[in-house]
C-alpha cells in the first residue's frame, strides 16, 4: 500500500509519506486525517499550501443555505501558523526540503510532519506534531518545533482563528463577537445561519526558546472572520524554539454544558487545558484511545506482509475518529473527513459499518440505531408525501430529525449536458429494510431487550407498514410486485421487482409479523402500547394477507436469480475494459446513465449482496451460479463493492479471488490513486475492511439470530485473532491453518459450524478442525 509507511512486522500503527509532493498532498489530508466522533480536521499543513483543502467539521451542526440541502459547515480554521525565517515566507513550494516524513500514529492520532528546509544558504529543522483529543473531544492541541544549528534565526510567526473558509464557496456562519480575552485567550464566535447553532472557537498559545517560556506578548491582529497572536522571536543557533497551540471547539448542541453558557465554558476549559503540556494531554488522550478502541476490539494478522495489520488498524482508528456518540447524529459517508457528500448518513452505516460496532462496541451500534428511532417521525412524514403508510426511511439524513436530504440534481449528463436528476431519494427504497436488517442483527448479538421494547419493534413494525402499502397487486401473476425502483445497483433505474429489494420487503414483514405475535403472547403491555400508536391489529391481518404473495425473483434454469425484471434481457457488454479500482467510473467515457440501464452492467454487488446477507436462503449451487454470472458483469464503480464481494468469495472458497478483493478495498484509501479520497474517505469500504477479516476471513456470520464461525484463513497468513460480543460473553477466536479455537468469556454459548451445532462452556473454549474444500479457480 501507497501510504503505508510501516518496516518492521510488530510494529504496524503508522501510516504517512517520506515524499512531499504539492499535488499529492490533499490525499495525505484525507487518508491522516485526525478526530475523536465530536470534531474531525483533515491533515493539512499549518502552512498554507497550494491544492489544500482545509477542513474542520463538527459533527452535527448541520446548516442549510438558500435552496440548498443541509451540510456539514467547514470550520474556522484552528491550525493555522504563517511562518516567516528572516523576513522570508515559509512555504514547501520554495527552496529545497529534505528528510521529509509525515506520519499519522493511528494508535493515539498523533499527526508528525518533520523535514528539512533548505533557503538561502540555511539548513533550518521544522518538526510539527498535533492531536485531537479522545479524553476531551473540545480540544485539539498542536506544537512547532524550529532550529537550526547553521545560523541565528528571526521567526514571525502569526497563528490563531481564520474564519475565512466555507464550503466550496457557500458562507454557512454569521460572524460574532471576536475578542482577547484575559490578555491570552483569542475568541471567536459564530452562528449557523439557518439552524442557528451557536459556536465558540477558543485559542490559547505559548512560546518557548529550550525549554524556558518566553514571557512576551503578542501582537494582536484582527481581521474579518480572524483573530490572531504575532509572535516575533530571535533564535540562537542551537537552540530550539518551541510553539504550543491550545485550541477548542464548543456547540449549543453540546450536551455537556449549559448553552448560554458557551463562551465562559469554553474559555474555562481552554485555561484548564493549557495547565498541561503537551506530552501530558496526549498520554491522557493516548490512554482513552487505548482505554475505549483498542481493548475493545482486538484484532491481530500473523503475516510475512505487514500491509494487511495496517488496513485493519487504519480501518478501526477511522471508525472511532469518525463516528459521533451522540444518536442525535450518524455516521456521514465520508465521515468528517471532507465535504463529500455533505456529511451526509446512507445505508453504509447499517450494512457496511454497523458490525463492527455491534460486534465490539454495542452502545456505540446502539447509539448508531436509536438515531433510526429519532428519525422515525421524518421517516413517516416521507411516506405520507409519497402515499404510503408506516416509515419510508430517508436515503440521505444529517440531523436525525430532518427526514429526506436527497439533492434533487446532480453533475451533468455526459451526452445532454444538463444537471441529471438524483432519484435515488425517491426510488432507492431498500433502506427502510436496510435499516431492520441492522436492527435485527443487533437483537440477535446484544439481545438487548430494553432497546427491542422502547425502539427496536417499533421501527421493524413502522417499517413493515411502509412495504405492505408499497406493494403493486398484478391481476395477472397474483402476485404483489414492487414496481419502479432502484436497488443497490444504481446502474439500474425505474426497475421493477429488483431482487434485492423484494426479498427484503418480504423479510421485513415476516418480522413484523413475528413481532407480533411474540408481543400477543408474551407482552401484552407493549403490544398495546405499539398498536394504539400504530394499529397493529390492522397492520397484522394486512400482513398476513400479502406476505406469501409477493413476488420473490426465483432462480432460472441457469440457477441465476434475475436482478430484476428486465436485467438478463438486456444488452451484454464486455465489462473488463470498465473494472474499476473502486471509484473510477469509466464507463460513463462511452455511456450515460440511460444507455448504461440498457445493459447488463452491475455497478456493485446487488443480487450477490442479496446471498451475502441471507445465505441460508440459497443454496451453494445457487451462490456459485450467481457469482460466475454477475462478478464479471460487476464494475465496482461504488467502494462498496469490493468487501462483498471478498466475503462471499470466501464463502464459496474462492481463497485467491476472496484475497484479491480484500487487497482492492484496503488500496482505495490507502494506495497510490491521487483523486479518490480528495472529497473524504470512503467509511463503507473502511468498515468493509474489518468485514472482510472478521465475516470473511474469520467465517463469523448471524443467520437467523443464530451465530455461525466456518473460518477460511488466507493462505498468506499464517494466523488471525480477534475478539467479539456474543449475547452475555466476550469470544477470543484463533484461527490457525488447519484448526481455530474460540474462548468464551462469560456465558455458555452455542454456535454452528458446517451445519453442526456446537455447545461451549461458560468460561471454557473448544478447537475445531478447518475443513475446507477450494473451489478451483479459472
Amino acid at each position: 500500500m501507497e501510504y503505508c509507511v510501516t518496516t518492521k512486522k510488530d510494529d504496524s500503527w503508522y501510516i504517512g509519506t517520506d515524499h512531499f509532493d504539492l499535488f499529492k498532498d490533499d490525499k495525505t489530508e484525507a487518508i491522516m486525517f485526525q478526530g475523536n466522533g465530536y470534531l474531525g480536521i483533515r491533515a493539512t499543513a499549518e502552512e498554507r499550501n497550494l491544492n489544500e483543502r482545509r477542513n474542520m467539521f463538527v459533527a452535527g451542526t448541520f446548516d442549510a443555505f438558500n435552496d440548498e440541502v443541509t451540510e456539514l459547515p467547514n470550520l474556522p480554521d484552528l491550525l493555522n501558523m504563517g511562518i516567516q525565517i528572516n523576513q522570508q515566507i515559509f512555504s514547501l513550494s520554495m527552496g529545497l526540503i529534505e528528510n521529509y516524513h509525515k506520519h499519522l500514529n493511528l494508535k493515539n492520532g498523533e499527526l508528525i510532519r518533520s523535514f528539512d528546509w533548505l533557503i538561502n544558504g540555511n539548513r533550518i529543522s521544522f518538526k510539527f506534531s498535533r492531536f485531537v483529543s479522545m479524553s476531551d473531544v473540545h480540544l485539539l492541541v498542536s506544537k512547532l518545533e524550529i532550529s537550526s544549528d547553521q545560523s541565528d534565526l528571526k521567526i514571525t510567526l502569526n497563528s490563531g482563528i481564520d474564519g475565512q473558509y466555507s464550503n466550496s464557496g457557500t458562507q454557512h456562519l454569521v460572524e460574532g463577537d471576536k475578542r482577547l480575552f484575559e490578555g491570552k485567550i483569542l475568541q471567536l464566535q459564530e452562528k449557523t445561519q439557518q439552524s442557528n447553532i451557536g459556536l465558540a472557537f477558543n485559542v490559547l498559545q505559548k512560546a518557548y526558546i529550550n525549554k524556558e517560556q518566553l514571557d512576551v506578548k503578542p501582537n494582536i491582529d484582527m481581521g474579518r472572520r480572524q483573530i490572531f497572536d504575532e509572535y516575533n522571536v530571535d533564535l540562537n543557533k542551537g537552540d530550539k524554539f518551541t510553539f504550543v497551540k491550545y485550541a477548542n471547539v464548543y456547540t449549543t448542541i453540546d450536551k455537556d454544558i449549559e448553552h448560554e453558557t458557551i463562551s465562559v465554558a469554553s474559555m474555562d476549559a481552554i485555561k484548564k487545558s493549557s495547565m498541561m503540556t503537551y506530552k501530558e494531554l496526549l498520554d491522557k488522550s493516548t490512554n482513552a484511545w487505548n482505554i475505549n478502541v483498542w481493548q475493545r476490539s482486538l484484532i491481530s494478522i500473523d503475516s510475512d506482509d505487514v500491509d494487511p495489520q495496517v488496513a485493519i488498524n487504519f480501518a478501526r482508528y477511522q471508525l472511532a475518529a469518525n463516528t459521533p456518540k451522540d444518536p442525535r447524529m450518524n455516521i456521514a459517508a465520508k465521515g468528517l473527513t471532507g465535504e463529500g457528500y455533505k456529511g451526509h448518513t446512507f445505508w453504509d452505516t447499517e450494512i457496511y459499518m454497523l458490525p463492527y460496532f455491534t460486534f465490539t462496541m454495542p452502545e456505540m451500534a446502539r447509539n448508531l440505531l436509536e438515531y433510526r428511532y429519532l428519525g422515525l417521525d421524518g421517516a413517516r412524514r416521507k411516506a405520507r408525501d409519497n402515499d404510503y403508510w408506516g416509515a419510508q426511511f430517508p436515503w440521505e439524513s444529517a440531523w436525525s430529525t430532518d427526514g429526506e436530504m436527497t439533492p434533487p440534481w446532480g453533475s451533468a449528463d455526459i451526452v445532454t449536458g444538463k444537471p441529471m436528476r438524483i432519484l435515488s431519494g425517491s426510488l432507492e427504497q431498500h433502506i427502510t429494510s436496510d435499516v431492520v436488517i441492522a436492527v435485527m442483527q443487533y437483537l440477535a448479538i446484544t439481545e438487548d431487550q430494553k432497546f427491542a421494547e422502547d425502539m427496536g419493534y417499533e421501527i421493524i413494525l413502522d417499517a413493515a407498514k411502509f412495504w405492505a402499502s408499497r406493494l403493486d397487486w398484478d391481476p395477472e401473476y397474483h402476485k404483489f410486485m414492487i414496481d419502479d425502483v432502484i436497488g443497490p445497483d444504481e446502474y439500474k433505474e425505474h426497475i421493477d421487482n429488483n431482487a434485492f429489494t423484494n426479498y427484503t420487503a418480504f423479510w421485513c414483514i415476516q418480522k413484523a409479523i413475528a413481532v407480533v405475535e411474540l408481543l400477543r403472547n408474551s407482552n401484552s403491555e407493549i403490544y398495546d402500547r405499539l398498536n394504539s400508536k400504530l394499529h397493529l391489529d390492522d397492520a397484522y391481518q394486512d400482513w398476513i394477507s400479502k406476505v406469501d404473495l409477493i413476488f420473490l425473483p426465483k432462480p432460472n434454469k441457469s440457477e441465476v436469480i434475475p436482478e430484476d425484471d428486465s436485467y438478463l434481457q438486456k444488452k451484454i457488454v464486455d465489462t473488463n475494459q470498465y473494472q474499476s479500482d473502486g471509484g473510477h467510473a469509466k464507463i460513463f467515457k462511452d455511456y450515460n446513465i440511460q444507455q448504461i440501464n440498457d445493459l447488463q452492467v452491475t455497478k456493485q454487488a446487488d443480487v450477490l449482496l442479496l446471498i451475502f446477507l441471507f445465505d441460508d436462503l440459497f443454496g451453494d449451487d445457487i451462490k456459485l451460479a450467481n457469482w460466475n454470472y454477475y462478478e464479471p458483469k460487476t464494475t465496482h464503480d461504488s467502494s462498496l463493492s469490493f468487501s462483498t464481494h471478498s466475503i462471499l468469495a470466501s464463502d464459496l472458497n474462492l481463497a485467491d479471488t476472496a484475497y484479491e478483493y480484500f487487497e482492492k478495498a484496503c488500496e482505495i484509501d490507502l494506495g497510490s490513486g491521487v483523486g479518490k479520497s480528495v472529497q473524504g474517505l470512503h467509511m463503507a469500504s473502511i468498515g468493509g475492511i474489518w468485514n472482510m477479516v472478521v465475516e470473511g476471513f474469520g467465517g463469523v456470520r448471524v443467520l437467523d439470530g443464530q451465530l455461525r464461525i466456518e473460518p477460511h484463513l488466507p493462505s498468506k497468513w499464517n494466523s488471525l485473532h480477534f475478539e467479539i460480543n456474543w449475547h452475555q460473553s466476550l469470544l477470543k477466536i484463533d484461527v490457525y491453518k488447519d484448526t481455530f479455537q474460540i474462548s468464551v468469556l462469560g456465558d455458555a454459548i452455542t454456535f454452528v459450524n458446517h451445519n453442526e451445532l456446537y455447545h461451549v462452556a461458560a468460561n471454557s473454549k473448544i478447537v475445531i478442525p478447518i475443513s475446507v474444500e477450494v473451489n478451483v479457480e479459472d
